[in-house]
């Protein structure tokens, strides 16, 4: 096999995903941070890397503010947080990875450069991961001399508490690292989401710009604060779509007749919608108030504090959600052990090279 020739998984080119034992993450930030902890969580070695200065101090930071959270979450066999390590050579973190997962800043050039760097040092057959928030795979891949080990797996902040990873390949991407990389992260005790294409944003990303951007066009008209807003959210339709989403949600508000009903109930009033879903300009007047009203509601919390208080709850409704989605066959896959104990619930960084 020449160098650089992508070895298809039916060739035996990837190890079980099962079989992983060591994951470097690249780029230390909030999410690679955040990886960092749920890896050393589901009990592997972590190797990290980051040359933006004072990236070691920030991760360590990081990892000791979430550990307290996944230990109460529960800790896979073997998991410790001395099994993190960390070094300044991109190549050295590589090169004894079993997978990888980027997350460097979210600029085209910076991926594309990163990732043909880690193609070039990862060994054969080791899939590699991106955590981009929005840009395609096919985007991301142009350098790289093995793209079909390359693939999108989206996490959402703090990726060590929220399951939910979204999974997409580019257009050189082998069908058989996606299913690869589905496999793997459900077996680290996420809720993988494999998307039947690209989609720029991804699917939850989408959701959350139609509502961001009618949030900042309420609060520009004046029509509502900050405040107003995230109290709607999070006492109203937000303790509902923990659960079910918004359309099965939608499903049940149309009563025996489900769906359809609400459909031919409600369906006529989408031509008159209450939503803008274009963006409003950013002025100086709407930043002041985005700015201010989330002061506010902060009631005078650091985001350190708000961040515990954050983590306390989700850990709280993830125990609670494990419990109920049993009922519901919703876990991702139900073979795999549950990453929740049984009984916690009783009743500028990486700069251009020179």
């Amino acid at each position: 096999m020449a160098a650089g020739e992508w070895e298809k998984p039916a060739r035996g080119g990837m190890r079980e995903p099962e079989s992983v034992r060591t994951v470097a993450v690249v780029g230390t930030g909030l999410i690679g941070g955040g990886w960092a902890a749920h890896f050393l969580r589901m009990g592997y070695d972590v190797i990290a890397h980051d040359p933006a200065p004072g990236a070691l101090d920030g991760l360590n930071a990081l990892v000791d503010r979430a550990w307290p959270a996944v230990e109460r979450l529960g800790l896979a066999d073997g998991a410790r947080r001395d099994r993190l390590s960390f070094t300044g050579s991109l190549p050295e973190a590589v090169s004894v990875a079993d997978f990888v997962q980027e997350s460097v800043p979210e600029r085209l050039d910076t991926k594309v450069r990163v990732l043909a760097a880690i193609d070039a040092a990862a060994p054969r057959g080791v899939v590699v991961a991106s955590s981009t928030s929005g840009f395609a795979m096919t985007d991301m891949q142009t350098a790289c001399r093995t793209p079909g080990r390359f693939v999108v797996g989206h996490p959402f902040n703090p990726p060590y508490l929220i399951p939910l990873v979204e999974v997409v390949g580019g257009r050189a991407t082998d069908p058989a690292t996606v299913a690869w990389a589905d496999r793997f992260y459900r077996h680290t005790g996420k809720t993988s989401l494999t998307l039947d294409r690209e989609l720029p944003g991804f699917i939850a990303n989408r959701l959350q710009e139609a509502l961001w951007r009618e949030v900042l066009h309420m609060v520009a008209a004046g029509e509502a604060t900050v405040g107003q807003v995230d109290t709607a959210i999070a006492h109203g339709p937000g303790l509902r779509w923990a659960l079910l989403g918004p359309c099965l949600t939608s499903h049940l508000a149309g009563g025996p007749g489900g769906m359809a009903h609400m459909l031919d109930q409600f369906g006529p009033g989408l031509l008159d919608p209450l939503t803008r879903l274009d963006a409003p300009e950013l002025t100086d007047e709407l930043y002041e108030r985005m700015v201010t009203g989330s002061e506010e509601a902060a009631g005078g919390r650091s985001v350190a504090e708000l961040v515990e208080e954050r983590d306390a709850f989700l850990i709280d409704l993830l125990l609670l959600l494990e419990r109920h989605t049993r009922r519901w066959g919703r876990r991702a896959e139900p073979s795999a052990p549950s990453p929740y104990p049984a009984d916690a619930l009783p009743e500028d960084a990486f700069p251009k090279e020179t």
